[in-house]
């Protein structure tokens, strides 16, 4: 007989602990694979709705990359917004913008102190550019608001580094409607969320294979067989055999992250915005928590490694960021792999009646995996069809051992690129204004001397012509022309001269 639970009444108690495995034989109307963002937001909009839920995890709640990360909210994908609509056309790409902005919606109202408490909410995120940008920021706020009816600003130069002591960084776009969470309360606060709603999370317990065929579903696990109507499959890289079609669409990307031990009064006078900042490159993304912590992201890579060994790297990162602060104690490194998928777009949709995918969230963003929980809970109990929106972007192999290496080579090139860039932008600031300051002296010296600076034509004038010295025969006769000598007259002006007519 399939078990429902459907409310607080007759579900789990709110104390027990969640770290419990399936040790028996189960039927529900939803089986969700992987207790990460997008999993338990499927679980808790399900049972919401009236579905009786089952989570499934191989490990634990938030093990990975959703139980470490920075917790910035805002809309948009990983896909630059110029391309996405190119591959999907304006109104689509309106359409999937819109999505992206009821995640962070949806995130924001799950995310209060009187549901999660210790949450820590924060306002306001910032794009900040590496280069002189100042057309193309322009053309993109008008886009942004106009088309994608977005709240932004836009931030000039002396804005931006007024807020963030530093000279790296040239223009920005700031969202106000964007926010700052705990990440690790509110994964852990989500999962409590669901449980109250009546959905079952059984940690430690791996999927061993899955039939999707049939109306129910046949999923075996290592101690017990559940069936369901629908599977979710919302975990990463790590579904492992069962699933190795699906987690081989998936490019790994471990991304590490440290937060500095307290640096006093000194962080608040170097970097006085309390927001998210993240640069236009996708490299460093970082914000100040506890009052006076720096937590900062930044190495990447395609291969596992224990998170200490970044310690230093970010150390250095900040330094050179931030030379003001010098170098910063470290006090905690942490990191978690997201699955980065080959379009750049999360994964979304039906796969086959009854079994769906909710994945490919790296570099996408707490709203995007709320949403797609939310999507994908609605496609299943109420026949919505929205989830279509992402059929153009299909699962693709990721390349394998390959794709690896070429990521990596990928990534070491536009981390090298984007340096340059930046490294040219500063360079040509410079310049200018030691250009400015030269002529600002050279006036100055002109203002005391008593004289006018000299006249320069603009480029492309043509020059005047500088008059030619005059010869010896010129210079005795007061400058004038010498006359010709008689003998080159001709024959009849010397007629004329004897004959008086002249």
């Amino acid at each position: 007989m399939p078990e429902t639970f459907t409310s607080a009444t007759n579900g789990p108690d709110d104390d027990a602990p969640f770290r419990s495995r399936l040790s028996f034989d189960l039927d529900v109307d939803i089986c969700v694979v992987g207790a990460g963002l997008a999993g338990l937001t499927v679980a808790l909009e399900a049972a919401r709705l009236g579905a009786s839920v089952a989570v499934l995890e191989g490990r634990h709640v938030g093990w990975n990359a959703s139980g470490h990360q920075l917790g910035t909210v805002m809309p948009g994908y990983s896909l630059p917004i110029g391309d996405l609509i190119e591959r999907v056309g304006l109104d689509d790409a309106r359409e999937l913008w819109a999505l992206s902005k009821e995640g962070a919606d949806y995130v924001r109202a799950a995310a209060t102190e009187e549901a999660i408490s210790g949450i820590a909410l924060s306002e306001g995120a910032l794009e900040v550019s590496n280069v002189d940008a100042g057309e193309t920021l322009i053309s993109r706020l008008q886009m942004l608001s106009e088309d994608f009816e977005t709240e932004v600003e836009g931030w000039q130069i002396d804005r931006v580094r007024d807020q963030l002591g530093t000279g790296r960084y040239f223009h920005g776009i700031y969202y106000p409607r964007a926010f700052q969470i705990d990440g690790r309360k509110y994964i852990h606060g989500l999962a409590a969320q669901a449980r109250r709603a009546g959905a079952r999370i059984f940690e430690d317990t791996p999927v061993v294979s899955i039939d999707p065929s049939g109306i129910r579903k046949r999923i075996v696990t290592p101690s017990a067989r559940l069936r369901a109507s629908h599977i979710v499959l919302a975990g990463n890289v790590h579904l492992g055999a069962p699933l190795r079609r699906l987690s081989e669409t998936l490019l790994p990307v471990w991304r590490y992250a440290a937060v500095t031990e307290p640096l006093g009064e000194r962080l608040g006078e170097v970097i006085a915005f309390r927001g998210s900042v993240t640069d236009s490159d996708g490299i460093d993304h970082f914000r100040i928590v506890d009052g006076d912590r720096l937590m900062w992201a930044s190495p990447e890579t395609t291969w596992e490694a224990r998170p200490h060994r970044f310690g230093p790297a970010i150390q250095r990162r900040i330094a050179t960021v931030f030379p003001k602060l010098g170098k910063v104690a470290i006090s905690d490194v942490f990191g978690g792999a997201v699955g980065v998928t080959v379009h750049g777009m999360p994964q979304i949709g039906q796969l086959r009646k009854g079994l769906w995918v909710a994945s490919g969230f790296g570099r996408q963003g707490l709203n995007t995996s709320a949403m797609a929980g939310q999507v994908i809970a609605r496609s299943i109990l109420w026949g919505e069809d929205r989830w279509k929106l992402f059929s153009p972007f299909e699962l693709v192999w990721a390349g394998g051992a390959t794709g690896r290496a070429a990521g990596h080579l990928i990534g070491l090139w536009g981390r090298g690129h984007s340096a340059a860039a930046g490294a040219l932008a500063r360079y040509r600031e410079g310049a200018r204004a030691r250009e400015r300051v030269r002529e600002a002296r050279l006036a100055e010296a002109n203002r005391q001397a008593g004289t006018r600076p000299p006249h320069r034509p603009p480029p492309g004038a043509p020059r005047p012509v500088r008059p030619q010295p005059l010869r010896p025969a010129e210079a005795q006769d007061g400058g004038m022309p010498a006359m010709a000598p008689q003998e080159s007259m001709t024959s009849h002006e010397s007629e004329k001269i004897r004959d008086g007519s002249v």
